[in-house]
């Protein structure tokens, strides 16, 4: 398949090749008699497509990612290959429906799981609440990414065509104090080693299981939230906010209202105000 062969697929990381080759065997095998110019007649393949892609209708989420993979297969075939003048995938809804944005780790849910995780787990628990990155550019955050005055990396989420910009407000910089210098990246695992996606999550797994979680419905990616209220408290405008997690200003919204207490709100409007007042 040229897409197997292709930079962009040689560029995924090597657990997202792992997954990824497995559904690329599946779009061999159920597309694979049908020549490139077939996706050029959306109206003709759309129907093909939905129906390869409901195989797993009982599974949404699995849907979707089936779904995914195709969308960026026949996306190569667009550019670069320029077979195709555009992606027939575009268009149709996916199946699966979740928005966990407004859902976030209190300060208790977090003492709970840091009481029976490891150190190098709770450090990466406090640096993604306090800084709302995705796990991935987590992971690869590194102490060179770390300036006087801000965090600033270019996501992964975005293809590294967008840079995060966390500004280091206390908490967070005291989080950073907290963490050790043990190697280039920022988080580390027991035995000093960066951490993978997959390793990462499968410590939080555990945590989860050993603190008696299972009626417990979060996520570790539910520490971006986390991260806004942080944000909020700090100072920082909902504007900015948004800017910072990439979400809408009324989401951001709904969670300060949600979760931010209103002692907590009033006095960072407090804090708010005598910062301008010395200015002028």
């Amino acid at each position: 398949m040229l897409y197997r062969a292709s930079a962009d697929y040689k560029s995924l990381a090597p657990s997202t090749q792992k997954n990824w080759s497995i559904w690329l065997d599946r779009v061999a095998e159920y597309f694979g008699e049908l020549r490139i110019a077939q996706f050029d007649r959306p109206e003709k393949i759309r129907p093909v497509i939905r129906q390869w892609r409901n195989k797993w209708a009982d599974k949404p989420r699995t849907a979707d990612y089936a779904l995914q993979v195709l969308s960026r297969v026949l996306a190569h075939a667009v550019d670069p290959l320029g077979r195709i003048a555009g992606n027939p995938c575009e268009g149709i809804k996916r199946l699966y429906s979740s928005n966990r944005s407004e859902i976030i780790w209190t300060e208790a849910d977090i003492a709970e799981f840091k009481a029976v995780c490891t150190r190098e787990l709770a450090h990466a628990v406090d640096l993604a609440g306090h800084t709302g990155l995705r796990l991935g550019d987590l992971i690869r955050a590194s102490w060179p990414h770390v300036s006087d005055d801000a965090i600033v990396l270019r996501t992964g989420k975005s293809r590294q065509r967008r840079e995060a910009i966390i500004p280091l407000y206390d908490d967070l910089r005291a989080v950073l104090d907290r963490i050790p210098k043990v190697a280039t990246t920022v988080l580390t695992t027991t035995k000093g080693k960066p951490w993978t996606a997959s390793g990462l999550s499968t410590a939080v797994q555990r945590a989860k299981t050993a603190a008696s979680w299972d009626a417990k419905d979060l996520h570790f990616h539910d520490l971006r939230g986390t991260a806004a209220t942080k944000f909020y408290v700090a100072g920082l405008s909902v504007r900015v906010i948004a800017e910072i997690m990439s979400w809408e200003e009324e989401t951001v919204e709904k969670i300060i209202r949600r979760y931010v207490a209103c002692g907590a709100a009033t006095r960072a409007a407090i804090a708010q105000l005598n910062e301008a007042r010395r200015r002028t």
